[in-house]
């Protein structure tokens, strides 16, 4: 599940696996052995039996015995972290209440408000250039300006999180990416017990459940992999899926936009997090014929389930029955804020480049290898040069405003000026 064959066609592996019954043996990474969990029934037992199968990756043997090495690619998103995702039971309640607390102080009206100006600033970059990477440019940077808004985060710090975030689900250097994600972190951490600010990691550092330093560090750090990777996903799949499905790209031209109906689809058929969930049996279970050994990992594919072909209903447009986000007591808490980051993200795009298209065939775009996520690796689109929005241009040429940010003026977009992602971000943050 880790090569480029499998990039390119996942749906073609799950049904091949699915030929083998509910669950499948798979290679994760060179020398990783887990079990795919690929139907919908299936995967719903994994997910709700916590009386059966635990989260806690301490029991995975390969680890344990050195079968697989720390060293391997996947460990750093499989591995023990102090947080809500790897615990279990009365220690899995303390530590996501101090989330759910948190993000419940969040306000829709004022997050909606900071994606839009985010979305604006990021669009007047590529505007007047008739042409963009929606995924570098746009769907990449804009998570990263809001986790940067939402968690008081200082842009440099937010751009070495999001490499080493990145790092970990790529695989690539993976050890490398870990570190550098931890010790950025613990940076966060300690700048926010001394000077908290309204943001949800002072919040969290606030919270009774008293979190210690490692806990969050490692809170943050599944927060963080929801709501940038999987959430730069989940808006460039839908803008994908938006320009190249007739059944979208005709209400476009017609003047409608159907974003809901398009991410509702996405999360069906592309979830950013495509194979995740990852539990362990507390003891040998045999589900369907199959011998589930204890201490082997099970990963629930959210993707494979979701288009499972004992799922009769077609009618994916309003549906939120889809495993997009998990369920059980592991689903995501954050469902509804990721939501309206995608839908806003989406909306705003169409609608200053209403006349957007692919820039290549649909078919021709790449898809970034990997067993867990569901990412492109470019999404190139052309459009009318359009302008910087009048009404707010001069705002948008002064940096955002954080909680220890400036608001010293910031020079207007350079339609000629080369852009590469994080680094160019950095350089126009600071105003160079």
């Amino acid at each position: 599940m880790y090569g480029p064959e499998f990039a390119a066609d996942p749906a073609a592996f799950y049904r091949r696996a699915r030929a083998t019954g509910p669950t499948t043996p798979v290679e994760l990474a060179p020398g990783v052995r887990a079990t795919l969990v690929t139907s919908y029934e299936a995967a719903l037992h994994v997910l709700r039996s916590t009386e059966t199968f635990a989260k806690d990756p301490r029991r995975w043997n390969d680890l344990n015995d050195g079968t697989v090495p720390p060293d391997s690619p996947v460990v750093p998103m499989m591995m023990y972290r102090p947080n809500a995702l790897f615990s279990d039971g009365e220690e899995h309640k303390r530590l996501r209440g101090a989330i759910t607390d948190s993000l419940a102080r969040v306000e829709p009206n004022t997050l909606r408000g900071y994606v839009e100006r985010s979305a604006d600033t990021l669009i007047d970059r590529f505007a007047p250039t008739g042409e963009a990477d929606l995924l570098g440019e746009y769907a990449q940077v804009l998570p990263l300006l809001v986790f940067n808004h939402l968690f008081g985060c200082p842009a440099e710090l937010g751009l070495r999180l999001v490499e080493g975030m990145s790092g970990i689900f790529d695989g690539v250097d993976a050890e490398r990416a870990n570190a550098l994600l931890t010790t950025t972190l613990l940076e966060l951490v300690t700048l926010k017990r001394e000077r908290p600010g309204p943001d949800v990691t002072s919040w969290l550092t606030l919270h009774p459940a008293g979190l210690t330093d490692e806990e969050m560090i490692h809170t943050l750090v599944v927060l963080m992999g929801a709501g940038t990777e999987p959430q730069q996903n989940l808006i460039a799949n839908g803008l994908r899926l938006l320009l190249s499905d007739d059944r979208f790209a005709g209400d476009l031209s017609g003047g409608s936009l159907p974003v809901e109906d398009a991410l509702d689809e996405v999360l069906w058929t592309d979830p950013p997090m495509a194979n995740y969930a990852v539990h362990y049996p507390k003891r040998d279970v045999t589900y369907e014929g199959a011998l589930l050994k204890a201490g082997d990992p099970l990963v629930v594919s959210l993707a494979a389930a979701n288009t499972d072909p004992a799922l009769t209903n077609d009618q994916r447009a309003g549906n939120r029955a889809h495993l997009a986000w998990s369920a059980g007591p592991h689903n995501c808490p954050a469902q509804s804020e990721a939501r309206l980051i995608a839908s806003v993200a989406v909306e705003k795009l169409l609608d200053r480049l209403p006349d957007v298209e692919l820039a290549v065939p649909v078919g021709a775009l790449e898809w970034r290898p990997g067993p867990f996520h569901r990412a492109l690796a470019a999404l190139p689109v052309t459009f009318p040069q359009a302008p910087v929005v009048g009404a707010t241009a001069q705002a948008l040429t002064r940096r955002p405003q954080g909680p220890y940010g400036s608001t010293a003026a910031a020079p207007p977009p350079d339609p000629t000026r080369p852009r590469s992602g994080w680094a160019r971000l950095l350089s126009w943050w600071r105003g160079e």
